[in-house]
């Protein structure tokens, strides 16, 4: 009677020595004197190049899914970059328009300015006729509704990271299904070519699986942290633009002036 943990461990075995066929096979064909030119297209058929067309289709979705993951994230970075998000000729005009008590034009520059400090101070400027409570409560509302709008597109790269590993799994467990079928129809002989073959698969969507993740995870990481640190930052600056505005303050607009700005 075969003994039941026999079966994982002549699994193992099996594994191990198609592993061994599958890396060993490149330097038999350079002993037999295979040119380097030769080595080298095998390398590039090994990463990107596969005779299983599902193999070919798995592993060009995932060149694709990498390619289109770092190009995001360089898009993300450029976007979400300090100038971009807190710029300081915004913040130092609307410091100088309301020092001047220029109401109507700095409400007017912040309804203008798309960025998130612009659109912070553009919410609160809007609630200075309620005070200046009213006017704290519009930047933590605005705040907030700006920061979800920034952190959605950056859920592209999470999914991109998740399900990538995914994809490559897939092609792991196709891969290694050929190899078993490839073992069995020939009977427990089989070509150590063709046992290659769906062990190549498995290996090769495995690997682009990664080289998808671990790029679009971190970035992920990297560019959430930015925008949580730029987003915290934007929420004191616009609370120090609208200082002015707080009761007790020398200078501090009146209900009547904040609801019908000074003329120049």
């Amino acid at each position: 009677m075969t003994d039941a943990s026999a079966v994982p461990n002549r699994l193992t075995r099996l594994l191990t020595a198609a592993l061994a066929l599958l890396i060993t096979t490149p330097l038999i064909a350079q002993e037999d004197g295979a040119a380097s030119d030769d080595s080298e297209k095998s390398f590039f058929q090994a990463f990107f190049l596969s005779d299983d067309p599902i193999g070919l289709g798995i592993t060009w979705l995932l060149i694709v899914m990498s390619m289109a993951s770092i190009g995001f994230a360089i898009h993300l970075l450029i976007k979400y970059r300090r100038s971009a998000v807190l710029p300081l000729e915004t913040i130092d005009e609307l410091d100088a328009l309301i020092g001047e008590k220029q109401y109507r034009e700095a409400i007017d520059l912040a309804d203008d300015d798309p960025t998130y400090i612009g659109q912070l101070a553009s919410g609160a400027l809007a609630e200075a006729s309620n005070g200046y409570g009213a006017m704290e409560r519009a930047i933590e509302e605005v705040g907030d509704a700006e920061t979800t709008k920034m952190l959605r597109p950056i859920e592209y790269l999470n999914v991109l990271g998740n399900i990538s590993p995914m994809i490559g799994l897939f092609g792991t467990v196709y891969g290694m299904i050929l190899a078993f079928q490839q073992l069995v129809a020939s009977g427990g002989s089989p070509d150590p070519a063709e046992l290659a073959a769906g062990i190549s698969t498995a290996l090769v969507t495995t690997f682009w699986g990664l080289v998808v993740a671990i790029p679009a995870l971190t970035c992920y990481a990297l560019i959430r942290n930015r925008v949580d640190a730029l987003t915290t930052e934007g929420l004191l600056l616009a609370e120090d633009i609208i200082r002015p505005f707080k009761p007790g303050k020398k200078g501090a607009p009146t209900k009547s002036a904040k609801a019908t700005p000074q003329p120049d």
